[in-house]
């Protein structure tokens, strides 16, 4: 069932699905699931101080011997120590959102690190190529959490079409046929976060995992559009709270103060009406929590399966 492209070559990985960088969920547990299944996990540095980092690295080398990532929010006043890190403790890939890796480009390069930007249009991602990036990663706004404008259908074969690094297609995917579509696209591989932060391995809250698997296709609202950084979350108490003020005008100050700790409310705590239960459109998709291993091997068969031209029944 082994399913070869070039990011399975470029990451050294035995099928071409990556797991989302997801903040508070994305730790040592889930990434070492993700890629013992033969995935690549990552570790979402997000805005954590660098050496809790360093620690779920070593915690996840103790829980598999295969590849796996971090992911690091450029954003964060912790990236330069991050980046250290990175090359500190050996890891070898590195996927990057929320600004340009390039002033951490040679250290990495030096020290071997494949480097797979998150790109929301075409011009991030021939950017991304110029400075050395080994491949990108197409996010399409269907997501969860940060995102762009562009549709997945739409921005992955415009990134396809406009750099000669492997592309990889994120965004609305939770599936076989979703993988399928992202390869017809031009994607080499598939970025996947609802359905993996919906897993069994998933530290997540069990209230907050399900509230993604009632969540049906209209579930999802898109808060901070006033403030320049969207993020998409399922619809509940604090979304609602918080599209009201930006409706009436209110400050950045106002509404960042709503939603203060309001991630780890949901993750940690299981507040599903006050936090910010973070989810792609794909939760209308995911409807039963499954190991990291079932995800993976359903998503490769399905693809297989209708990219041979096989019959799907339900």
């Amino acid at each position: 069932m082994r399913m070869k492209t070039e990011i399975t070559e470029l990451l050294g990985i035995e099928y071409p699905v990556i797991q989302g960088g997801m903040a508070w969920v994305a730790e040592a547990n889930l990434a070492a699931a993700v890629s013992n299944a033969g995935g690549l996990g990552l570790i979402a540095a997000a805005a954590a101080p660098a050496e809790w980092v360093r620690e779920q690295i070593r915690k996840a080398k103790t829980m598999t011997d295969r590849p796996f990532g971090v992911n690091i929010m450029l954003m964060s006043p912790e990236a330069d120590a991050v980046a250290r890190v990175i090359v500190e403790e050996g890891v070898s890939i590195v996927t990057t959102g929320a600004g340009s890796p390039e002033k951490y480009m040679a250290d990495w390069k030096a020290a071997g690190v494949k480097v797979l930007p998150v790109v929301a249009s075409a011009a991030l991602a021939k950017r991304m190529e110029r400075c050395g990036a080994d491949a990108v990663i197409a996010e399409g706004t269907e997501a969860g959490g940060h995102i762009g404008e562009l549709t997945t259908m739409v921005l992955v074969p415009q990134i396809a079409d406009a750099v000669q690094i492997p592309v990889v297609a994120a965004g609305g995917i939770a599936d076989g046929r979703g993988m399928a579509a992202a390869f017809m696209l031009g994607a080499k591989g598939i970025q996947a976060g609802t359905v993996f932060a919906a897993s069994k391995e998933s530290v997540i809250h069990e209230n907050y995992k399900n509230s993604i698997l009632k969540a049906k296709d209209i579930d999802t609202r898109v808060t901070g559009r006033s403030t320049g950084h969207p993020i998409r979350v399922l619809r509940n108490d604090m979304a609602r709270k918080y599209l009201e003020l930006e409706k009436n005008g209110a400050d950045f100050q106002e509404l960042e103060a709503l939603t203060l700790g309001s991630l780890r409310k949901a993750v940690v705590e299981g507040d599903i009406k006050n936090g910010s239960l973070m989810a792609g459109q794909s939760a209308g998709l995911v409807k039963e929590s499954l190991s990291c291993e079932e995800v993976i091997r359903r998503m490769v068969t399905q693809a297989q399966s209708l990219m041979n031209g096989e019959a799907q029944h339900e």
